[in-house]
């Protein structure tokens, strides 16, 4: 079993000495990547700093010439990436771990969203304890905290760094059955680890990804329930940024055989400026492989802010509703609203598969209903206008209900049922 170990061998070489003994210890073959550019390496390389700048299309020489940190890390970044894919093409990646701070995080996790899901991937950074959605993304890196900086071995990284080789250990021994495990009950999705065919995902059921939300859980879960019953494997995706980025991912990967877009908020938190952004690529993989989809508009009544102090100057006097001590929303105006109708309109009427858009008149939310905060027709009238104006011919369902009756989520759900298998085209 083969893990790639990452670092920059100029200032963090005993560090790596002290992972790479450990895996081996451990009966793990390693690859150790030279990722620096500046310094001398202080220990030897198996894959030099020279064929990691080359696997990036620049010279090494160049590079130190120009004495360019940041240039430096990107380049590193692009070579690891490219080098990790080319190892993975072969069948040579069980594992990857990296040891870094902010340059070092940047590019062990550059190349770590290169190998699909499945495949252990271990970051030691010293921003572990922060924002991490940058590194991490859509995939399912684990991110450990240094605790102290990654500078010698001490008391404290002799732990660390220890437990780090003992769990990479662990994720790659436990995949190739060397080590003893619980029962495997997983779906074949989970399977993927190191070189298996798409296939192997979709060899047990099919797969339906679905998006929610707290305020439209009653909804997903009404549909999940029949999706499940018609034989299908449902992943839902809390659209926070990082679940429709995710999302997003597995359908361009070919993975997915249908989408339950039912909450598509994150497309306000792109426009407005909130918290939850998905980027701006949000609701267009599916389009783009012509995967069968259902999209709804849930909670495109909110934006979200983290607690109430954190919400920009700019939006005083908006409209807010304390979700809980963390977490602040705050109400999409009319003229939002309208923009981004237009944008599931533009983004819906470009799929090159099976696609149609239902609405419900009586509320996109739990908190937008009659009664509720933020219950605003004319807002979902100008959320509509924008969709009918945009979307082209595909098909616009408006329906008499709100988003989290059991009969909204029942036609959502028996509309895709009848897209996913009925014979089309891409």
């Amino acid at each position: 079993m083969s893990v790639y170990l990452l670092g920059t061998l100029d200032t963090k070489g005993a560090e790596i000495a002290f992972v790479r003994d450990r895996l081996q210890s451990s009966g793990l073959t390693t690859t150790v990547v030279d990722t620096g550019c500046l310094g001398s390496p202080t220990i030897p390389p198996d894959v030099s700093r020279e064929e990691l700048f080359r696997a990036a299309g620049v010279k090494l020489a160049e590079l130190q010439a120009a004495n360019d940190r940041g240039q430096a890390v990107t380049q590193a970044a692009a070579g690891a990436t490219n080098l990790i894919a080319a190892a993975h093409a072969r069948g040579d990646v069980d594992g990857v771990i990296c040891l870094g701070g902010s340059a070092g995080t940047t590019i062990g996790t550059a190349a770590m969203r290169a190998l699909p899901l499945g495949v252990p991937k271990l970051m030691v950074s010293t921003l572990a304890s922060g924002q991490t959605r940058p590194y991490v993304g859509g995939k399912d890196i684990l991110m450990m905290n240094a605790v102290v900086d990654i500078a010698g071995i001490n008391r404290i990284s002799r732990e660390v760094l220890g437990n780090a080789a003992a769990a990479m250990a662990g994720m790659v021994l436990s995949v190739s059955g060397t080590l003893p495990s619980v029962p495997d009950t997983s779906s074949g999705a989970l399977k993927k680890r190191s070189g298996h065919s798409d296939a192997s995902w979709t060899q047990d059921r099919p797969l339906i990804a679905a998006t929610m939300f707290g305020v439209t859980t009653p909804c997903v879960n009404h549909a999940r329930q029949l999706l499940e019953a018609a034989g299908y494997e449902v992943l839902v995706f809390h659209a926070t940024g990082n679940g429709g980025e995710a999302m997003e991912g597995l359908i361009a990967d070919g993975l997915i055989a249908g989408v339950l877009d039912i909450t598509t908020t994150e497309l306000a938190d792109e426009l407005v400026g909130g918290v939850l952004s998905a980027g701006p690529t949000r609701l267009t993989a599916a389009g783009k492989r012509g995967v069968p989809q259902v999209i709804s508009v849930g909670a495109l009544d909110m934006v979200n802010f983290g607690p109430p102090a954190t919400v920009p100057e700019k939006f005083r006097g908006r409209l807010f509703y304390q979700h809980n001590p963390t977490v602040t929303l705050m109400r999409t105006t009319v003229e939002e609203n309208r923009t981004l109708g237009e944008e599931i309109g533009r983004k819906s009427a470009a799929a090159t598969g099976p696609t149609v858009i239902l609405l419900p008149r009586r509320g996109v939310s739990a908190i937008d209903a009659d009664g509720k905060p933020f219950h605003d027709p004319a807002a979902r009238e100008a959320l509509y206008s924008g969709i009918r104006a945009t979307c082209g011919s595909v098909e616009v369902i408006e329906l008499d209900r709100h988003i989290n009756d059991p009969e909204f989520a029942a036609a959502c759900a028996e509309r895709l049922l009848a897209m996913v298998t009925a014979p089309h085209t891409a």
